[in-house]
This record gives structure tokens, sequence and C-alpha cells, in this order.
């Protein structure tokens, strides 16, 4: 058959907590295939809901690891049913749920390497897995692990600065510590322990992949500086962890040829390669093609901000992780839960339930808001940890209520003072040439954007970001075959799809906020300090 250059293609795929995705980006950086498996509709013998099982205690949270596997099956039968050509993939890469981990039966390894093409890896699998329900991110039952790997290391903050972020409930490296502690045989009983995304790339390799640096940050394990796993953090988890892990690797290397196993049963050319797979997080970096000093704000129920750094100061607030497209430089994610349900509460009490009113408030008040600040909580915030509403006036007192327009505005800008305060605690800096980009049901509000942008000072854009894990997948396939480390990621997609810019800072934008900022920060200091009794 002869080749046929514009249809060659990278694939980028994505692990995510209710469904496995697939798309298929060509030379130009066109999305030219997608489909997905969607694990409660099409897989309804695993019985989840969500993707997930919630155990009785409400904590544990699981999903089934040959749900994962089977997934896999029937996305490539479907591919191959609609007649695509896997001999044209030069490359794939893929994105994994953080957090989540997989555990491999001692021999696994092997039967990872004789796939039999005649077979579903779905049958050939069933018996590989020690622990067949596996932890996810949405678990939260290890309270006494994160204590205990806290103390050990000498706190939240000395774990913080060695690892990029505090001990939380479902980072792997606790996840780990509590199997080891309530099941100590079937730990013994692994030989190898991957994360989701390392699992996925395993199955295309044929052969155990390595942890990549940026969704090993995820774990408490690595240390984010040398990229090396910490010693301390491993003996404080469980013992021989460090063999069952293997060692983390760049995450832009191409680990290998895919398995014999895909180009016998499915038509992939011998010559494709396996690009290290890595988190959902990081993989949507590279999606939305973010660079230094680049942020992206996703508006949604929560807020959630990705950070490009080259300086990290890791803060109990946040997460730090290496960057997945340049080994040199970081990238932190910052959550806000007080997102869009906050933003529809004000409407509905201070804009009749009108988002055409609530953007005309926006416009009819000025910048800074006349002095007055808010902060507005009907949740616990987790970044800070307040709750309730506060109001100030010019002269920094509590004040009960603010007139229906100044209400609208000091929510928007408290809301956005707060992402940039906090993104600066992180090490980020707004540099001259740095770039919002803006998702999420409130990036389609203009109004609520020219209010970031003037926070920020600095030019905000918009991009649709539905499939920015698997879409940065393939971009860094395509980036792992034109040199990885040694290329700069920007360079490999320059000719992708580019955002549309949606607001610039107003004059004099940069002096209100300047002043403001300080205020803000202290302001929420004084909260803080009369919730917690100080």
């Amino acid at each position: 058959m002869a080749e046929h250059p514009d249809r060659r293609c990278c694939l980028g795929w994505d692990f995510s907590t209710q469904q496995v995705k697939v798309v298929a980006v060509d030379t130009k950086l066109d999305v030219i295939y997608e489909d997905s498996v969607h694990f409660d509709r099409d897989l309804p013998e695993f019985r989840t809901q969500g993707g997930v099982h919630i155990h009785k205690d409400r904590l544990t949270v699981t999903s089934p690891v040959l749900m994962w596997v089977k997934a896999l099956d029937v996305i490539l039968e479907k591919m191959k049913a609609s007649g695509f050509d896997f001999s044209q993939v030069l490359a794939l890469s893929g994105a994994g749920q953080q957090h989540g981990s997989v555990y491999w039966k001692v021999g696994a390894g092997l039967t990872l390497k004789n796939l039999s093409p005649e077979s579903s890896l779905h049958q050939q699998l069933q018996m590989c897995f020690s622990i067949s329900d596996c932890p996810v991110w949405m678990d939260s039952s290890t309270s006494a692990q994160c204590r205990q790997l806290e103390a050990t290391l000498g706190g939240a903050q000395a774990l913080c600065r060695l690892t990029g972020s505090r001990a939380y409930e479902r980072f792997t490296g606790n996840q780990i510590a509590k199997i080891y502690q309530q099941n100590p045989e079937a730990y013994s009983q692994t030989e190898r322990i991957s994360l989701v995304s390392s699992f996925a790339a395993s199955l295309f390799l044929g052969s155990y992949s390595p942890i990549d640096y940026s969704d090993g940050s995820g774990m408490n394990l690595l240390q984010i500086q040398d990229k090396v796993w910490s010693q301390a953090c491993l003996g404080a988890c469980a013992p021989h962890l460090e063999e069952k892990l293997g060692l983390p690797a760049l995450p832009c290397s191409v680990l290998g040829a895919i398995s014999s196993y895909y180009v016998q049963r499915y038509g992939f050319s011998p010559e494709c390669k396996v690009v290290a797979f890595t988190g959902d997080n990081p993989a949507s970096l590279a999606g939305m093609k973010l660079e230094e000093g680049d942020i992206a704000v996703s508006l949604g129920t929560s807020d959630t901000l990705f950070l490009w750094l080259r300086e990290p100061t890791p803060a109990l607030e946040g997460h730090i992780f290496c960057n997945p497209v340049d080994p040199r430089h970081y990238m932190a994610l910052l959550c806000f839960k007080n997102g869009s349900l906050m933003r529809e509460k004000i409407r509905d009490e201070s804009a009749s339930g009108s988002w055409s009113d609530f953007s005309k408030a926006l416009r009819s008040t000025e910048m800074g808001n006349g002095g007055n600040l808010g902060f507005y909580f009907d949740v616990m915030e987790i970044t800070p940890e307040m709750t309730g509403r506060h109001r100030f006036n010019i002269e920094n007192q509590e004040v009960a209520a603010f007139p229906r327009d100044v209400e609208i505005r000091a929510l928007i800008e408290g809301q956005f003072m707060a992402k940039r305060i906090h993104a600066e605690s992180l090490g980020y800096q707004v540099m001259p040439k740095t770039k919002i980009l803006a998702t999420g049901g409130a990036s389609h509000n203009t109004d609520i954007l020219q209010v970031l942008a003037d926070v920020f000072g600095a030019s905000v854009y918009v991009t649709d970001t539905a499939n920015s894990a698997c879409v940065g997948s393939a971009y860094r396939a395509f980036h792992g075959l034109a040199g990885g480390a040694d290329v700069p990621f920007s360079e490999v997609v320059k000719s992708a799809p580019k955002p549309r810019l949606a607001a610039t800072p107003s004059l004099g934008a940069t002096q209100v906020y300047e002043a403001l900022l300080p205020r803000y920060a202290k302001l929420e200091q004084r909260i803080l300090s009369q919730t917690q009794g100080l």
C-alpha cells in the first residue's frame, strides 16, 4: 500500500475517570479522528458510577483495572471497524487521571512481553494484577498515612519543599502506604507499581513503562528539584518501594517501539514509537500550548489555575509539578472551590438571575470598585482555607452589604485578585509576554474576562479545550519524535490552531491593581487569623 504523507499522524490517549478517549492529529496538527469508550455506558458489567466504585465508608474510591484494559480493547476494535489506518501512526502518547495507581502481580511483566495477537488484552491480563480495584484521585481514605508521612519528613512545609505538595490523601505515596499496611500480602505479590499513565503506556509497550517526572510529581515521593525518588519518602511509605516503582523518566522521552501485539492485531507500523505518558493536568498544559510566563484559567464549578514556572516556591496550598514539555521548568496547579456556583449565586441575588444585567454591572462600575473589596466563600475554600462572605470598604472596615453593582464587581475582582496573589506565592510572575488562556463556562462572558485581563495586566485568550489532554498527548508524541528535550515544544506546535484574543488590559489597570493587591492580601490574612481564633 502506498504511503500517504498527508495521512500520517500521532495518537493522543486519555485514560480519564469516566472514559478512555483517543484523538489522531495529523502532521499539520489538525485533529482528523476522535473516539471514546464511556465506562458506565459501554462497559456496564463493571458496575461503576462515574467510572468509579464509592465504598461504604464514602472515603474509599476505586476503579477496576480490568475495565481500563477492556476499554482499550473496545476502542481499538471500534477504530479498526471504522477503517482507521493504523499503519500511518508515527507515534503515540497519552495521559492518565493523576494519582491513581496500578499493582502488577509477580510474573505480569512476562505476560506483557508475550501477548498473543489472537486474543484481547482483557483476556490475557486477567490474572496480572495483585489489586483488582485500584485507588483513584477521588479517594480520601488515607488521612492517617498523610500525617505519618509529614511527621517523618519534619512537617508539611518540609515535605512540600521536597516534593512540591504537602501530603494529600489522593497522592499515590499515601495510597501505597495504606495498601502495604492493610494488605501486606497483596503488596508483597506486587512486582511493579504504575500510575494510570505509565500503566497505559505499558500496555502499548508490552513492557513496564517508567513513571514520567511530571505525573510522578503527584505522588509525594519525587524530589522535584533533583527528579529522583526521595529515599525518606519511600521509606516512610513502604519497604522495597524503589524497585517496585522503577526509575522515573523524562516526560518527552521515546520509550521504544510499540509492542508487536499491535502490529500483528491492528496493523500498526513496527516503527511506531511510544512516547512517555503523563498525567491529565500536565497533558492539558501541553494541549493548551502554554509557554513560560503563561497562565491557563479554567472557570468552571471549581476554578483551576495552571501556571508555567521557572523558579517555584512550593507552598502549603497548591501543587508544583515538573513541567511536561520543558524539563528545566515547572508547572503549578491551584484549585479554588468557590467558582461558577458562587458567581451564579451572586448573579441570582444581585442581577435578578440575568447574566446580561451581571455584565452591565461590571461595565458600569470602575476598576478597583471605589476601594470596596469582597471575599465570597459559601463553601469551605481550599485556597485559602476559609468560609463565609466578608466585605470591606475603602477604610478596611467590614460592612454587612454592598450595593448590587458593587457586590458583583467585588466578587469578580476578588476572585481574580485571589488567583493572582496565590499564583505569586508559588513563584509566578506576570511577564510582558504573558498570555492568559481562559476556558470553562465563564470564559464566554467578555466582561468577566475584561476584569481578568485588568487584574493580571495581561491579554486574555480563549480556545476550545474539550480534548486538551488528548490533543496535548498527540502534540507530545510529535515532540518526542522531534527530539524531545533538545527541541523547544513551542517550535513543534507552532502550526497548531491559535487561541482567539478576548480582552486586553484597560488603560490604568496596572496602577489600580498594584495598589489594591497588597490590601487584598492583608485582609485575607486578617480574616484567616480571626477565623482560626489567633
